[in-house]
């Protein structure tokens, strides 16, 4: 693990497999860090031969606190503020960005941003489990989260990976999930502007989203789309379905890369 400084806050991060360029970079779920992907990353960047960058968002894993309430577009400002300057930080040119849940919702507005803005430094994007508008199962289960916190062993369990930053980490995702004006959260207005390629990795059995959440990036993005529907796969394909969701990530990844000229 080391520690990155973006906006003066310290920033958890850890490195997987070689320095060959793009970076698959890991974005973590509402209640996960760096620490919560566990080998996924190394087994990626192994197999790809790509490096790769799981970081913690402030206000989780190891990283610096956050001020709550979070607003209620924290996670177009990661993406639109946050997930830029960190990239620089880290000297990351090109990357191929591997979100999770919250993470997989920045990663696309990242990547609109990217192309409005032609950057091109996003060359491909995976998303699993994302959200680009709101549920009522999505709510359902959240609401459902936080008795676990309150009265169960969750906030126990979550502790071990976030420490000090447990309740922050909890509460702002939580809360501003609950919030009523949630409701008319989404991030579809951004689709339309990814043009790099996209593959998206849904359960089937995901207590927190629908196949609704995938027909609706696959109907509006202009670049390419590749999904994957997983059965007996609940919120996390890339721990319920390790082997499936390895496999089709590193196929596309491979796909995807854009390989520099050699210099001979």
């Amino acid at each position: 693990m080391t520690i990155a400084l973006v906006l003066g806050k310290k920033v958890e991060v850890r490195r997987f497999g070689s320095a060959a360029s793009p970076a698959l970079v890991f974005l973590h779920e509402g209640l996960g860090s760096a620490e919560q992907w566990r080998d996924f990353p190394a087994r990626v960047a192994d197999a790809t031969g790509l490096s790769a960058i799981a970081y913690s968002r402030i206000g989780y894993g190891a990283s610096a606190p956050v001020a709550l309430p979070r607003p209620l577009t924290y996670m177009q400002e990661e993406a639109n503020d946050f997930l830029p300057r960190l990239l620089d930080a880290l000297d990351v040119e090109r990357a191929i960005l591997i979100g999770h849940s919250d993470g997989a919702s920045i990663a696309l507005v990242h990547a609109a941003l990217d192309a409005r803005e032609k950057r091109g430094r996003i060359e491909a994007v995976v998303v699993e489990a994302p959200h680009v508008f709101v549920e009522d199962v999505s709510i359902a289960s959240i609401a459902k989260a936080r008795e676990a916190y309150e009265k169960g062993d969750l906030r126990e369990k979550l502790a071990r990976y976030h420490g000090d930053n447990v309740d922050g980490a909890f509460r702002g995702w939580n809360e501003a999930w609950l919030d009523p004006g949630f409701r008319a959260w989404n991030i579809e207005e951004y689709l339309a502007s990814i043009e790099a390629p996209v593959l998206v990795i849904q359960g089937e059995d995901d207590p927190y989203g629908t196949r609704a959440q995938v027909d609706a990036i696959a109907r509006q993005v202009s670049g390419r789309v590749e999904t994957l529907m997983l059965p007996k796969c609940g919120h996390a394909p890339h721990r319920d379905q390790p082997e499936a969701t390895e496999s089709a990530i590193v196929a596309f990844v491979k796909a995807a890369v854009r390989r520099e000229p050699s210099s001979t």
